[in-house]
């Protein structure tokens, strides 16, 4: 199981990245705005899923590791394969999806790419018990917690990061767990920490 990559971005097409791994180019599926953030020769890490088929192997690449992770979970979903996962998770973050399941909000879901009604029942039947309800490591939330991401955002774009390696750091904090949202220095300090050890 390839669970990341990290490297230089070699080239960009419409639907997906090559990376240079080891001397060999990776050709990553990714969403949209994971493509439209990449530059050519930028170091760059993704999340990844492989894909083994008789006739192919595909790499599903992803920003962030919980998008990763709802990506597996939806394919367990009758009727729903990877590319219908891919496409699922490229128009809806992660915590956005499993709010809209856990809200049973059927309307959201059925907005989301070649998700119909049935399908978006499905959704919510098979995996509202089993994905529970969004955690505090959402990209997008609200109160202090946005505001801290916010000003960490801030700190690391001045010291001259750019906003694909802040988001990245920022969710690698949040998944170590945010105590005092209020204590802004120490976890610029921590994602600083996280960036310079990538």
């Amino acid at each position: 199981m390839i669970s990341s990559i990290s490297g230089p971005v070699l080239e960009i097409r419409p639907d997906s990245l090559v990376i240079a791994v080891g001397g060999v180019g990776m050709m990553v599926m990714c969403a949209p705005d994971t493509i439209s953030q990449a530059r050519l020769n930028q170091e760059t890490t993704l999340f990844t899923s492989l894909i083994v088929r008789e006739d192919s192997l595909t790499l599903f690449g992803f920003a962030f590791a919980q998008d990763r992770e709802m990506f597996e979970v939806v394919q367990g979903v009758s009727g729903f394969g990877p590319k219908l996962a891919f496409t699922i998770l490229s128009a809806l973050p992660a915590d956005e999806l499993r709010t809209a399941i856990g809200n049973e909000d059927l309307a959201r879901l059925k907005q989301t790419p070649g998700v119909g009604a049935k399908g978006a029942q499905r959704l919510v039947l098979e995996l509202k018990d089993r994905i529970g309800t969004p955690s505090r490591s959402a990209h997008h939330v609200t109160g202090n917690s946005s505001h801290w991401q916010t000003q960490v955002e801030q700190g690391l774009l001045g010291l001259g990061w750019n906003a694909r390696e802040a988001q990245r750091a920022i969710s690698a904090v949040i998944e170590e767990g945010v105590d005092d949202p209020g204590a802004t220095s120490d976890l610029l300090r921590r994602a600083l920490q996280i960036l310079a050890g990538a």
